[in-house]
């Protein structure tokens, strides 16, 4: 049977770590910032939102949040954005996805500069993963790095299979796999014979979304599997794992819910205050 990686006991560390970091630099006149902007009244969009102010909360971290109506005009949440990037008290900006559609996402994260963009969403900072330069990584391919390190197992050399590729967690995860100098190989909906990918690989990523995809009797006896899906299905939240039956032949492996989910959300606050440090020449 599987070790069961605790994404919960994980973020539980990693709130205390940033309670201590928030201390840190309050004591040296320092105010760490968080500011969320959404556009629109979607109750699920509000509710994540919602979430990551209590977070902020938790750890003593101070948290602004900025509402725009649907119907407003891409050129006002842009100078919104202008304006908090303009501001030195905010040291994080997270714009909550997905935007209306009469707005251009692209065009829109492009006002937010990438050393408040704590988020990792910017080109920039995908710029700056792809060439292994200082910037922020999307925060959940940043958790599932965190979940495999919490292992103790040397990635080096190790074959990593990603299943998934997209901008945001999929094609990310691969480039922090691959800086750790695991053999990374990106699958997809389009790649034949998945299954023959799955047994050579001592890591495992699923991120595409598809409940149930990867079975255990796919998997390499020993694997870390990290499982990045999510979705409702007949009132329960499952991933693309089917953790029964990878339970029983992967080495380590991380539940849905309770994995992946909860370390996320902690990232988002370990790079506000990494973004604050910086931009007062701590650290």
């Amino acid at each position: 049977m599987a070790n069961i990686i605790d994404g919960k006991k994980l973020a539980l560390e990693l709130r205390d770590e940033c309670a201590e970091r928030v201390l840190r630099l309050k004591e040296r006149g320092v105010e760490p910032r968080l500011d969320v902007v959404i556009v629109g009244n979607d109750p699920a969009s509000q509710q994540y939102v919602n979430s990551r102010l209590k977070d902020c909360a938790d750890v003593g971290m101070l948290s602004m949040t900025h509402v725009l109506e649907a119907e407003a005009d891409q050129s006002e949440l842009t100078a919104l954005l202008d304006a908090l990037c303009a501001d030195p008290a905010v040291h994080g900006i997270l714009l909550q996805m997905p935007l209306p559609k009469h707005m251009d996402q692209d065009e829109v994260l492009s006002h937010i500069r990438p050393e408040k963009d704590v988020d990792g969403l910017t080109v920039l900072n995908a710029g700056a993963l792809f060439t292994g330069r200082e910037g922020f990584a999307p925060c959940t391919p940043s958790s599932i790095m965190h979940l495999i390190k919490s292992t103790g197992v040397p990635l080096k050399g190790k074959n990593a299979v990603v299943v998934g590729r997209s901008i945001v967690v999929g094609k990310p995860a691969a480039m922090l796999l691959l800086s750790e100098h695991a053999t990374v190989t990106v699958c997809h909906s389009r790649t034949e014979d998945l299954r023959s990918h799955l047994e050579r690989a001592d890591i495992v990523v699923a991120a595409v979304g598809v409940p149930g995809l990867i079975k255990g009797d796919m998997l390499k006896p020993g694997a870390i599997v990290v499982d990045a899906g999510i979705k409702r299905v007949d009132g329960r939240t499952v991933g693309d794992v089917e953790f029964e039956s990878a339970e029983r032949v992967a080495g380590y492996i991380s539940p849905v819910p309770g994995g992946v989910g909860p370390v996320t959300r902690k990232i988002l606050l370990k790079n506000t205050l990494t973004a604050a440090e910086r931009a007062n020449g701590i650290g």
